[in-house]
């Protein structure tokens, strides 16, 4: 099956996400939290202004919102006025959709296109626990943000960044499926954790078994506990990887980060995830310098500048202001 069919425009996306928002600031339970989740959405692109805009001036045309209740409190994110517009025709629109909406619900439901249950969750500075509406539990990382969309036929994550340990709810007739980048695992009930870096994704099965499918595999590869799985964007299938001692994986849920022997260039994707900068290598020849370690995963910008101390390496600036690692080179032999 393509996937990708499954996946809706990238206007249509950035329409569900203005609706989404326009619901839950008039919400009574509405947080902090998430009107700080709306202002990071809204200076993202100047689209999802103009879009939240356009669906707050329907809501309240069709007297579905007070008009006095307009959260945007930027003025030069704005949506530019829009000439000759006629909002009756929108108005009515939107009381149709009133009229039709239950129905259409329970049969985007029945067929499995619409879900009944809509969670989201955004760990920052502090790792969380939170439990999904199925009764399953997730351990969310640093810097971690997660949907969960429960449909008919199945239990929906996707795992927009970050890293999360899944204990899924056990049910054989609604498997869970966790989408992060272009692959997916899917699982009835089982514990594994999932770890994302920019297009890189890496599965760790626990306990269970799960099926692990890149953007290229249909059928999937299905691992056993202690196997790993890991793929990138644009790979036909998944690299599977025994690993007996997958403590060093899960140390983050102590609030760890554990480098064993690790080359450069393994370990960089895994400190980048917890600095608001990526760290840069020079060169190939300094990707292949080792490093060993247990840091503190609220502490990784402190290991970046104490690297020179403990590696042969030293810190430069590229013209945009990254970090770059530069290996030191040996003294030439003598005679």
């Amino acid at each position: 099956m393509n996937h990708d069919s499954l996946i809706p425009s990238q206007d249509d996306a950035i329409t569900d996400a203005a609706a989404h928002w326009c619901m839950r600031l008039h919400a009574d339970d509405c947080t902090e939290a998430e009107r700080e989740a709306f202002a990071r959405w809204l200076a993202a692109n100047p689209r999802h202004a103009e879009e939240y805009q356009a669906m707050l001036e329907i809501w309240q045309t069709a007297d579905l919102l007070p008009r006095s209740a307009t959260p945007i409190d930027h003025p030069a994110r704005a949506r530019p006025s829009r000439q000759a517009r006629n909002w009756r025709p929108m108005a009515s629109a939107a009381a149709l959709a009133l009229l039709v909406l239950p129905l259409g619900a329970w049969m985007g439901w029945e067929q499995g296109w619409l879900p009944n249950d809509y969670q989201h969750f955004e760990a920052g500075r502090q790792r969380q626990t939170v439990q999904l509406g199925d009764g399953s539990t997730v351990e969310l990382n640093l810097n971690t943000e997660l949907t969960y969309l429960n449909f008919k036929d199945r239990r929906q994550v996707t795992l927009g960044q970050g890293e999360a340990f899944f204990k899924v709810h056990h049910d054989s007739s609604h498997p869970f499926v966790v989408r992060a980048g272009r692959g997916q695992t899917r699982v009835t009930g089982t514990q594994f954790n999932v770890w994302k870096y920019q297009d890189q994704v890496k599965v760790t099965l626990v306990q269970g078994s799960v099926l692990v499918s890149s953007d290229g595999d249909a059928g999937g590869y299905r691992l056993g506990p202690g196997m790993q799985a890991t793929y990138h964007t644009g790979d036909f299938e998944p690299q599977l990887a025994e690993h007996d001692d997958y403590a060093n994986s899960l140390a983050w849920r102590s609030g760890k980060l554990v480098l064993d022997n690790l080359p450069l260039e393994q370990a960089l994707p895994v400190i980048n995830r917890y600095l608001d900068a990526p760290l840069l290598l020079a060169d190939a020849g300094t990707g292949r310098i080792r490093i060993s370690g247990i840091y503190n995963t609220g502490e990784v910008a402190r290991l970046v500048d104490n690297l020179p101390k403990v590696l042969p390496v030293y810190l430069t600036r590229s013209k945009d202001g990254s970090t770059v690692l530069n290996s030191i080179s040996p003294p030439p032999r003598r005679g």
